[in-house]
């Protein structure tokens, strides 16, 4: 995803770091915004739901589906 896109997450790939995430508020069906990312890519910034901005190395990210 390029800074200030949108998408919707879909499901995930790692079982382990799905529980991770979904208790973090990322739930499949909630759209999700890149927000900001660090100056060496690493990590990333995005914003679920329009409520909060979550910080994510991009390995954790990686293991999120979106569309």
């Amino acid at each position: 995803m390029e800074k200030g896109e949108r998408a919707v997450i879909k499901a995930f790939r790692d079982r382990a770091m799905s529980l991770k995430l979904l208790e973090m508020g990322c739930v499949p069906g909630t759209e999700v915004r890149l927000d900001a990312v660090a100056p060496f890519g690493d990590p990333i910034c995005i914003n679920i739901g329009g409520w909060y901005c979550l910080a994510l190395r991009r390995d954790e990210a990686a293991s999120i589906e979106v569309e």
